[in-house]
Formats: C-alpha cells, sequence, structure tokens
C-alpha cells in the first residue's frame, strides 16, 4: 500500500470516528385552551457537568398556523427531579397561544440548542380544546406566560 493511499484510508477512518454533533428529533403533544398560552419548551444555561455555559437558543422552523409563539428569558431554581436539582439557572423559554376561539390542532417545530451544543429539533402537535379543564397544581407553572 503507498503512503499516499494508507494516508488517504487513516484521514478517511478519522472523519468516521469523529464525534458527530448531536442532533435528535422528538416528537410530542401538547394541549391548549382557546386563546390561553402554554409553556412548550423550557431550556436552563446549564451543561451537563451542572456548570453555567452559554444561553441556549430556540430557533422556530415550524410556526403555528392557528396561533403565536413567544419567547422570554428568565432564571429558575431547577427542580428536585432535573439532573441538576436545585440549580440557580438562566433560561430560555417559548410558550403557544392559540388565536381566540380557536378549537382544533395547531403544530410547532423548534429546534433547541442547548448549552453544550446539543441540537434538538421538537415537533409539538397541540390540541386546543375548548373543554379543557383548569390544569391541575402540578402542570399549573405551564400555564400562562410566567417561567
Amino acid at each position: 500500500m503507498s503512503l499516499a493511499r494508507s494516508t488517504a484510508a487513516l484521514a478517511a477512518g478519522l472523519l468516521l470516528t469523529a464525534p458527530a454533533l448531536a442532533q435528535t428529533t422528538v416528537t410530542r403533544s401538547e394541549t391548549a385552551a382557546p386563546g390561553k398560552s402554554v409553556r412548550l419548551a423550557i431550556v436552563p444555561n446549564l451543561k451537563k457537568d451542572c456548570t453555567s455555559g452559554p444561553m441556549p437558543e430556540i430557533r422556530v422552523s415550524g410556526a403555528p398556523k392557528n396561533g403565536s409563539l413567544i419567547t422570554k428569558v428568565g432564571k429558575i431554581k431547577t427542580p428536585a427531579k432535573y439532573r441538576c436539582p436545585g440549580k440557580e439557572a438562566a433560561v430560555q423559554a417559548i410558550f403557544y397561544q392559540s388565536k381566540d376561539g380557536y378549537t382544533g390542532t395547531d403544530e410547532v417545530t423548534v429546534d433547541v440548542k442547548d448549552s453544550d451544543g446539543n441540537v434538538q429539533t421538537q415537533n409539538i402537535r397541540i390540541t386546543v380544546n375548548a373543554a379543557k379543564k383548569e390544569a391541575p397544581a402540578k402542570d399549573a407553572a405551564k400555564s400562562g406566560t410566567d417561567l
């Protein structure tokens, strides 16, 4: 095997074993009441090792047809069940609100880049239902536009 050929084979092998940027796609569902805001995602600026990193980025790649999106930046203390429990963190959040009086389904696609640089595409199917009851206490934080 010639030196050029073995160098090309080594370079190709290194390219194949190089870590790829993590990109995943998740499809999920949410429910909302007509004209009421519901939180779709909240992303802290915490890295895997629980240290602070750059602010996460949320990019809308598929806007809703029957409502609108609001993004907010704020601070929260992470819940006890989170991988970094009780940690104060800056967050980026996105909320959906349907048009007044609209009932039916809507869909949103967002690309979320976390503080470690991983990108997750979230396809979110939203059911807007007039019969939706008030959110139970555990889900109360998801309604409205408060973080």
